[in-house]
């Protein structure tokens, strides 16, 4: 059976207004276009759907059956049409964001809270995990898009913007104090004790290329999953830390660790927010990309 739709449409509001009169002032189409879908509705069923009344019209007990599974469809419909007209409007909605600790804490962090001031229905989540994990998770669909650090490497579908500079430093405690005037090569580096981050890292990557480009291997003392921890070491002496600046600001600032100093300085590099061709970008992913870029 091949029925129009918008007979079933039709149907729904004559029984909904009780009249094929009201139902038309409803749909702003005439009262005979109402009659006639009707009357081809009835005839591609092969029964009757109404009993005419002086006050309208009234459901036979097949219409009633009938209305009963329309109506839900319909409702459904509608349901389906506020909840999206809600995305668009920006009343509700998801957004998936893969960010390292570092991205999150020293970049994200504050757009997320303007973000939430200003769209509080839209649910935010955000998974935590290195630069390579946070590719794949784009690659396999899992994140709108991902906030990480450079270098790396990504495939041709992936968008990459720079959105703000960070610098990687060493940095050492009042144990290394003999340092802290002194200029040094970067093969000093290697006498020393070096604390930095597990090889599963853009940061631990990036340095690791930049020394062996300048003649220095590294056989550090410790490598540890995050940079708070590494601060934390390098603040008991226990080494010289790997860091980008912003973990150790606050602990430079206050004279409890200081940064090396080299006659060839490290350059700098960037956050990036990555996005893939192959990921649909909703309307409320859209607006904190916006005020991300």
């Amino acid at each position: 059976m091949n029925v129009n739709l918008e007979y079933y449409k039709i149907f729904y509001y004559v029984t909904k207004c009780g009249s094929f009169t009201a139902a038309a002032e409803e749909l702003c189409i005439s009262q005979p276009a109402v009659s006639q879908a009707i009357k081809l509705l009835e005839n591609n069923l092969g029964s009757s759907l109404y009993i005419r009344t002086q006050k309208g019209v009234k459901l036979t007990p097949e219409g009633e059956v009938l209305f009963s599974y329309i109506s839900r469809g319909y409702d459904t419909m509608m349901l389906g049409e506020t909840k999206f007209k809600k995305m668009i409007d920006l009343e509700t909605g998801e957004i998936r964001i893969g960010a390292s600790d570092m991205t999150l804490q020293f970049y994200l962090l504050k757009f997320l809270e303007e973000f939430h001031m200003k769209y509080p229905n839209i649910k935010v989540t955000v998974t935590n995990g290195p630069t390579p994990e946070t590719l794949e998770y784009l690659y396999e669909g899992k994140i709108d898009f991902g906030v990480v650090s450079a270098p790396f490497q990504a495939k041709p579908e992936v968008h990459i913007k720079e959105v703000q500079s960070i610098k990687d430093v060493f940095v050492g405690g009042k144990g290394f104090k003999a340092l802290q005037d002194k200029e040094l090569e970067y093969k000093d580096l290697e006498q020393l004790p070096i604390i930095c981050l597990e090889k599963n890292t853009s940061t631990r990557a990036y340095m690791d290329e930049y020394l062996k480009e300048n003649g220095v291997v590294l056989e550090p003392e410790f490598e540890l999953a995050t940079s708070d921890i590494i601060v934390q070491f390098t603040l008991r002496n226990l080494g010289i830390g790997s860091v980008v600046r912003n973990f150790a600001e606050k602990y430079i600032g206050s004279g409890e660790l200081f940064e090396l100093k080299f006659k060839k300085e490290i350059p700098h590099r960037n956050f990036c927010i990555v996005t893939s061709d192959k990921n649909p970008i909703s309307t409320a992913a859209k607006e904190l990309l916006g005020m991300l870029i």
